[in-house]
């Protein structure tokens, strides 16, 4: 693999004036962190580490950046599962960081919204607006480490979805620094703006691309001052969907989110992660786990949710639940769900796919990509979880036990084809919320072919005509 390229000096030396000792890395113990990518799918390499510390010395460095014809990979709190906030290994391209940018600015009680810059940690801007007696509702594993640009520029979405919605659906005003080193001031607290191209859109989604988002204004909702959770055991995915048609039908505005467990996907984490025993008298094929909220305190919660799960347990549609009685036992459930990326990461190597299809065909989806997959990797594991009450399934295989990782790797355009074609049969995308990254772009032409791609491809030629922004990220290599 290519040594790292050295920075051309006169521009070393002035993005070391720029930035500093602490904004400008270039010793390789220093640079290597920023190269691999969270699942080690990655191991790329970079000239220099680039941390500014607020937007101004961002838009300089970029714009020396860009008068050198240097790449520049944008990154945040590095926890991309596609590999798009990594560097090739070419060692020319430098890492801009927004990890030094973590001023939270402004929180607006009459607007509920909150102004904070790129490199703020989720939990951070959660319990910055929690303090506030408001609610930052998106809510992913990695929040204590995603920063607010890296979730912004790839549309996480998350196990609020079912009732806020994506990042996109939050993202009220942005201000991002362009690949010349202009920055784009969206930074606007209005609901209603019909002035042209809704260009904060643009940039929301784009994976570092066109820009490095820089600040943003975050909307935000009165905090719940009732909560329900309930994890329940079922038998399959049409159990579990069925079960969120009759909590919707109940009362829709009280779901908060509605998670979906495979059998296989819980017993890894009871058996890797410390303290995640399973909480219910046997294991199951599946589980879901009920979220209900509301910002009244006095919200009849609990008797909707005994009510819906009383008649779930008589129908037989539910076959055990246990119900938290308390913020510590609420969060031991929610600590369950989110450690399964994490418990499949200790299980093995892995591949993960990303995927949404309509509701009403999730478990058709799952019954045929679990047998097309068994039938294709004796011995796997198909560990299926996520966002099942807006149709994202992450639809993860993990090797068989005792299997060589390295080769079960090396078929993971043979298991992601595969899962891809149901999901296509069914009207779905390949990608609901970790985006394309470098992992999927040999998908985009198939999927995203012809006026749609070119589309992308034009925007992107228009405003960085040098493609020095993330090179390699979404469009495959032409």
């Amino acid at each position: 693999m290519p040594e790292n390229a050295a920075l051309p000096q006169p521009l070393h030396d002035a993005l070391l004036q720029l930035l500093g000792p602490a904004g400008l890395l270039t010793a390789t113990s220093d640079i290597d962190p920023f190269c691999i990518d969270w699942r080690a799918l990655y191991h790329g390499k970079c000239a220099a580490v680039l941390r500014p510390a607020n937007t101004e010395e961002c838009a300089k460095a970029v714009a020396l950046c860009n008068q050198h014809n240097v790449p520049m990979v944008p990154q945040g709190g590095n926890t991309s599962m596609v590999g798009g906030a990594t560097p090739d290994d070419t060692g020319k391209a430098v890492v801009i960081s927004t990890t030094r940018m973590t001023r939270i600015h402004d929180i607006d009680h009459a607007d509920l919204t909150m102004t904070v810059e790129a490199g703020v940690t989720l939990k951070a801007a959660q319990d910055a607006a929690a303090k506030e007696g408001l609610l930052l509702p998106l809510s992913i594993s990695s929040e204590g480490s995603a920063d607010i640009g890296g979730i912004l520029a790839t549309n996480a979405g998350g196990n609020n979805t079912v009732r806020y919605g994506n990042a996109r659906e939050l993202a009220l005003g942005l201000e991002a620094v362009m690949p010349d080193g202009n920055v784009l001031n969206l930074m606007r607290k209005l609901r209603k703006d019909n002035t042209g191209y809704a260009l904060r859109q643009l940039l929301v989604g784009s994976e570092g691309t066109l820009g490095i988002i820089t600040q943003a204004i975050i909307q935000l909702q009165p905090a719940p001052r009732s909560r329900e959770t309930a994890l329940c055991a079922v038998a399959d995915a049409k159990s579990a969907l069925d079960l969120f048609a009759a909590f919707r039908k109940q009362d829709p505005s009280a779901i908060q989110a509605f998670e979906f467990m495979s059998g296989t996907s819980m017993a890894l984490v009871n058996k890797l992660i410390e303290g995640a025993p399973l909480p219910l008298s046997e294991p199951a094929p599946a589980y879901a786990l009920v979220e209900l909220g509301s910002p009244r305190g006095d919200d009849s919660l609990r008797s909707l949710m005994e009510d819906v799960l009383g008649t779930a347990l008589e129908d037989g549609l539910v076959t055990d639940a246990v119900l938290a009685e308390s913020e510590a036992q609420r969060q031991s459930l929610w600590m369950i769900r989110e450690e399964h990326a994490e418990a499949q990461k200790r299980a093995g190597a892995s591949v993960k796919n990303d995927v949404s299809v309509p509701l009403a065909a999730i478990p058709t989806f799952i019954d045929e990509a679990t047998k097309a997959c068994e039938a294709l990797i004796p011995g796997i594991r198909v560990a299926p979880f996520g966002h099942i009450g807006d149709g994202n399934i992450h639809f993860n295989l993990v090797q068989p036990e005792g299997a060589d990782p390295k080769a079960f790797l090396a078929q993971d355009h043979a298991m992601m084809d595969t899962v891809a074609a149901i999901v296509r049969k069914l009207g779905g995308s390949f990608s609901a919320e970790h985006g394309v990254g470098q992992l999927k772009t040999y998908m985009m032409p198939e999927w995203r072919g012809g006026a749609e791609l070119e589309t992308m491809r034009r925007i992107k030629n228009a405003l960085d005509p040098k493609n020095l922004m993330n090179p390699g990220k979404i469009f495959p290599a032409a």
